[in-house]
């Protein structure tokens, strides 16, 4: 007797919804990945996107079929976008300009809100958004070119403020150093973003740009817990690691700021204080920090790990988060959705605010500048003889 055709290359449509008279909780979480397929990655789910027709999920037709399907390996593919730079207007942050270099993020920080992007693309925001990644390979170029435009105004661009740009396929691909290298060339301000001690490999260039006011690292940094950081960021940098190049990087005279983010109540929002107290030790003057968000697919994803990782403080942590969201698991409202609202949220406010006080940070904060712009010249442009 023949065996029964498994290992699909889609799965199956199964319900999402758990079984009937289930708590509101788990209701809408998705089937767990076999731990050793997803070795090293955050999410233990990986449920279609929102915009899918079908959802689409692995089981066991009895046969020990999921046995045999592979491990989830990190695939590039190439974004071939016409465009670099992005705009937005959000009233709440501080910029109206990002570059991101990579869609997805081998990192895999299960709280990561940039996830559901990934459903733009017909993918996962599970485990596709840690290990189908995208590249944009002409981003130098597309730069270069939308820095020549006529109209163009410089302000500071942000870099990772969606996914990391010095995640573990930066090594290979060096994308954001040819950004960098342009930044530079034109004297054109930049602020990062990254979890990621690959930084310090761009230290030289950083410098130079941080002697004309042109650049700031900030690093995030989670939590000291190494157990917490492997299983909630697995392949971002370890804690030591952020804080050695957090010190690297004010050495050489590049402004920095530690981002104690995202605080987690119950979670890591108690270790605020030793985080902010070992970065300014390691040299740093300037600090920020937000509260978890939980937009759209995040907020399951989250759960899931959450259950899986620690089921004792799963409902204790659920319910502070829904204290400082006004009852829900997310607000997305301007203003209050990187801080939330209500005691606890006021209370890690002040928590903040004292810790940086006694510490001596943000007593100054390095504002940086678009004086040294100079646009490029576009190809096959003639220079100016007077």
């Amino acid at each position: 007797m023949s065996r029964t055709p498994h290992a699909l290359k889609h799965p199956p449509v199964m319900p999402l919804s758990g079984p009937a008279g289930a708590s509101p909780d788990f209701a809408e979480i998705g089937v767990a990945i076999d731990r050793e397929r997803r070795r090293g990655r955050g999410a233990q789910s990986n449920a279609s996107g929102r915009f899918e027709a079908e959802a689409r999920v692995a089981f066991d037709d009895g046969w020990q079929s999921l046995d045999e399907l592979p491990p989830f390996k990190t695939i590039v593919a190439v974004d071939t976008a016409r465009k670099v730079i992005t705009r937005n207007d959000s009233p709440d942050i501080g910029f109206d300009r990002s570059i991101n270099p990579y869609r997805g993020c081998e990192h895999g920080c299960v709280y990561c809100f940039a996830r559901p992007t990934h459903a733009y693309m017909g993918l996962s925001p599970g485990l596709d958004f840690e290990s189908r990644l995208f590249v944009k390979p002409d981003a130098p170029q597309l730069l270069e070119k939308e820095l020549a435009a006529p109209g163009y105004e410089p302000k500071v661009i942000a870099i990772g403020t969606n996914t990391d740009p010095y995640q573990p396929i930066e090594r290979e691909h060096q994308i954001m150093r040819g950004i960098l290298e342009v930044l530079e060339k034109a004297g054109h301000p930049v602020g990062i973003v990254t979890k990621s001690a690959l930084v310090l490999r761009d230290i030289d260039i950083l410098a130079r740009m941080a002697k004309r006011n042109l650049a700031k690292v900030a690093i995030s940094v989670t939590t000291l817990d190494p157990r917490l950081a492997r299983t909630m960021e697995p392949r971002a940098s370890t804690p030591p690691k952020r804080l050695a190049a957090l010190r690297q990087l004010a050495e050489a005279g590049i402004p920095t700021v530690v981002m104690t983010a995202p605080l987690i109540p119950a979670l890591n929002d108690t270790e605020m204080e030793r985080i902010l107290d070992a970065a300014a030790h390691a040299g740093v003057k300037e600090a920020n920090y937000t509260v978890l968000r939980l937009p759209l697919e995040v907020r399951d994803l989250f759960r899931e790990w959450l259950m899986a990782n620690y089921p004792d403080r799963y409902r204790h942590v659920m319910t502070l988060i829904r204290d400082m969201r006004g009852g829900r698991d997310y607000d997305s409202q301007w203003g209050a959705r990187m801080s939330g609202t209500g005691p606890l949220a006021w209370m890690i406010g002040r928590r903040f605010e004292m810790a940086c006080e006694r510490l001596g940070l943000n007593k100054r904060r390095t504002r940086l500048t678009t004086t040294h712009f100079v646009r490029p010249n576009k190809s096959g442009e003639q220079l100016d003889l007077f």
